[in-house]
């Protein structure tokens, strides 16, 4: 038992600071201090989640999000630096559409004989993202699949996408090479669809997509001309369901915030394409909804032809996106990815329907 306490002649000996000091700590310890409460001061669990570029830790009424050190071709996170400032970015963007959300930036720091702790004194070795906590029961997918999604939460959140798009000036964006990013897009589709891995959705998938390069090449101006109209903006960039909170009111999160050209749109290509993700989880009604109350607010009419292509467009490039999943080297839930890029060609092929000659 003596062993458990200090000889009261002896000093106890000062605690070595970790040996990562000066140098950026792994991410396994830096998810391990931030999945317990201790660092936030608070009680209870901290429920910790996983996303293809984060860390989500949710501590009592906020969220921290930890950047993972990921470089892609089209983004780059390795450094402390540049998770820095796109955290910053993060925060200034979102908070167009979220504004009691999106609390600020922490800093993760290393004290000298305490490890580590948010905003600290101590030597910075990452950046988070402090959010308000939202509920998961609010958020749109959620609502979908238990009935919630009411019209008039649905006319509320038309309502406040109509106003921030309104708020918005005309982005200078070339028509030339606004039309070529949709066709670059289209020429990947074709190329992920074509590897053997995917012979099982390639024929069908490459039909469809046939289509809409034939369309763009032939009717350029169909895209073109909202361009020309000055209706793109720099909007949100990435519309999911699971982006939409049906708080009263209701808020927009997740903006795609590191590629600007990507947040450059037509603001029905988003809304199409939020009515698109609706339409997969099983509320095909949202989409029309959105879409016709958005366009009385905003006064503006676009063709249903035009809704149809950035319908199909966006599902092909989700079909895609699904599909490299299995790409991945050991791909998460291997099962799911073949099946709802099915679901994703159904609404290709259905908008699809409205393009063709008749």
């Amino acid at each position: 038992m003596a062993g458990h306490f200090q000889d009261a002649g002896r000093r106890a000996p000062k605690p070595r600071a970790p040996r990562w000091v000066g140098e950026e700590p792994p991410i396994g310890v830096k998810v391990a201090v931030l999945s317990a409460p201790e660092i936030y001061s608070v009680a209870g669990p901290v429920e910790v989640r996983e996303t293809s570029k984060a860390w989500v830790f949710l501590a009592a009424d906020r969220a921290y999000k930890l950047k993972k050190q990921v470089r892609t071709s089209f983004l780059d996170y390795s450094t402390i630096e540049a998770r820095r400032i796109i955290c910053e970015e993060e925060v200034r963007l979102n908070r167009r559409l979220a504004p009691d959300v999106y609390r600020g930036v922490a800093r993760l720091t290393v004290e000298n004989g305490r490890g580590l702790v948010l905003d600290g004194n101590g030597p910075v070795v990452d950046w988070l993202v402090v959010m308000r906590r939202l509920r998961d029961s609010d958020m749109l997918d959620r609502a979908i699949a238990t009935g919630t999604a009411t019209p008039d939460r649905i006319e509320a959140v038309a309502t406040r996408l109509a106003a921030f798009y309104r708020s918005l000036e005309p982005a200078e964006v070339d028509a030339a090479g606004h039309l070529a990013r949709f066709a670059h897009e289209l020429d990947e589709n074709g190329r992920v669809l074509a590897l053997q891995a995917f012979t099982s959705v390639a024929e069908r998938g490459a039909a469809i997509n046939a289509e809409l390069v034939a369309l763009l090449r032939d009717e350029p101006d169909l895209v073109k001309g909202r361009v020309i109209e000055g209706r793109v903006v720099e909007g949100h960039g990435d519309l999911r369901p699971e982006h939409v909170c049906l708080d009263d009111p209701p808020v927009v999160i997740d903006c795609l915030e590191f590629s600007r050209p990507l947040r450059l749109v037509d603001p029905f290509d988003e809304l199409a394409y939020l009515g698109m993700e609706c339409s997969v989880l099983g509320a095909a009604s949202i989409g029309p909804a959105l879409i016709r109350r958005c366009g009385e607010i905003m006064q503006d009419d676009p063709t249903p032809r035009l809704i149809a292509f950035y319908t199909a467009y966006r599902a092909m490039l989700r079909a895609r996106q699904t599909l490299a999943h299995l790409l991945d080297p050991h791909p998460r839930t291997p099962r799911k990815w073949i099946p709802l890029a099915n679901r994703y060609l159904d609404q290709a092929e259905q908008a699809a329907l409205t393009l063709r000659p008749r």
